[in-house]
């Protein structure tokens, strides 16, 4: 997985940077070091956000569980037979 998503970030860097130049109606090629720095940019951006996502579903668990337990102490706990 962290190979596909640091492939998928430097193509949207490259892609970025390609399309700033088109609009600009300059070489598509025409810093070829910007091209780099766009595709480590990406490279980065991609994985910290998959990082992000990942710890962001751990806390939504956290909180639900959370959530049930204070239901359940709240509707089973109150009943003593």
């Amino acid at each position: 997985m962290p190979a596909t998503s640091t492939l998928v970030g430097m193509l949207l860097g490259l892609g970025t940077q390609m399309y700033s130049n088109a609009l600009r109606k300059l070489p598509f090629m025409r810093h070829p070091w910007e091209h780099v720095l766009g595709m480590g940019l990406g490279a980065i951006f991609v994985n910290q956000l998959l990082k992000y996502e990942v710890k962001l579903k751990e806390d939504l668990d956290k909180v639900l569980e959370e959530a049930h337990q204070a239901n359940e102490r709240r509707y089973f706990g109150s009943f003593s037979c």
